[in-house]
């Protein structure tokens, strides 16, 4: 039996796990429960802040499909670029491929010259060359994403203080734009000069939604909107965003808190093995040589390298909560 039967046969068991977990796992029934209860609180109480909460789910659940349809753009190089602006850095989509293909050479070659293996060589230049650079994106976005987070409330705070002094809509956030330092002001200023050049609040507030791709802007977004068309009192119904929203980041931190023991341990278990293999084929490559070279130690090494894989997306899974 050579390697690339062992390979078809392991993907072959692994699809039918899939397939056999998916059709007999079904919907949880606790789960299912518990959301038909929180819709009928939300339905039925007369509190103003259980309001806004459900209000506020509902928005995420409707803004779900839209971020995932290729981040709400046409095509996959217009969701790069737009995954590249929301990092907040003046990084262009030239700038990405040429760093993604000189790390993909760099690394295929420095492999090519410790394995003399061509084909292996060339795919963990195309994987790094791929991976890491996607992860770096992904680490700045969620950064900037954070820090606009943390600063959110208190600019929903200023804009209510704002109102309360009889200041307009416009003017309020111009004073946002001024004050707040960082991402919430970056952003409010980009939405006061649309404003300047002739675009409507509502279709300025939507373009910044629709870049930054965050669930809390989205609301307070559909929350002006609304408020715009049938009237009330804005002061205090972003006063009740602004709780709510403060509210869900003590939710955060404390769910962050309570998983770190056991993400710090998924973190260490699924990659020590990788580790300590590239540290002893550094030192020593004729002692790990039979990897590269054997097809049984290929298929073993695959098989390895496939279950770790499947252990730290499962651990992953479990410490990862939704609000």
């Amino acid at each position: 039996m050579d390697i690339l039967q062992l390979l078809l046969i392991a993907g072959g068991l692994m699809a039918l796990m899939v397939i056999g977990y998916t059709l007999f796992a079904g919907p949880s029934a606790a789960k299912e429960g518990q959301r038909r209860l929180e819709s009928l609180r939300f339905r039925h109480s007369e509190n103003t802040d259980t309001k806004v909460e459900s209000q506020f789910k509902k928005a995420i659940a409707n803004r779900k499909p839209m971020r995932h349809k290729v981040a709400g753009s046409g095509s996959r190089i217009d969701a790069l670029a737009i995954r590249l602006d929301r990092t907040g850095k003046s990084w262009t989509l030239s700038q990405y491929f040429y760093s993604s293909l000189g790390l993909a050479l760099a690394v295929a070659v420095l492999m090519y010259l410790r394995s003399g293996a061509a084909m292996m060589s060339l795919g963990i230049g195309a994987v790094v060359g791929l991976g890491l650079p996607h992860m770096v994106v992904n680490f700045f976005i969620k950064r900037r994403t954070a820090q606009f987070n943390a600063k959110f409330p208190d600019a929903i705070e200023l804009l209510v203080r704002g109102l309360r002094s009889g200041l307009p809509v416009t003017e309020t956030l111009s004073v946002v734009a001024q004050e707040l330092p960082g991402p919430v002001g970056e952003e409010f200023k980009g939405i006061v000069e649309r404003i300047k050049i002739g675009r409507t609040m509502e279709e300025s507030l939507q373009d910044t939604a629709d870049r930054l791709g965050i669930p809390e802007f989205n609301f307070f977004c559909i929350t002006l909107a609304i408020q715009r068309e049938t009237g009330g009192n804005l002061a205090e119904t972003l006063s009740n965003l602004s709780d709510v929203l403060r509210k869900r980041m003590q939710m955060k931190l404390k769910i962050k808190a309570m998983s770190s023991e056991s993400k710090a341990s998924a973190y260490i278990v699924g990659a020590l093995p990788f580790i300590v293999f590239g540290m002893i084929w550094w030192i020593n490559p004729g002692y790990l040589g039979g990897f590269f070279s054997d097809d049984r130690l290929i298929a073993i090494g695959l098989g390895g390298m496939l279950w770790m894989s499947i252990g730290a997306f499962i651990m992953a899974k479990m410490v990862n909560f939704e609000i």
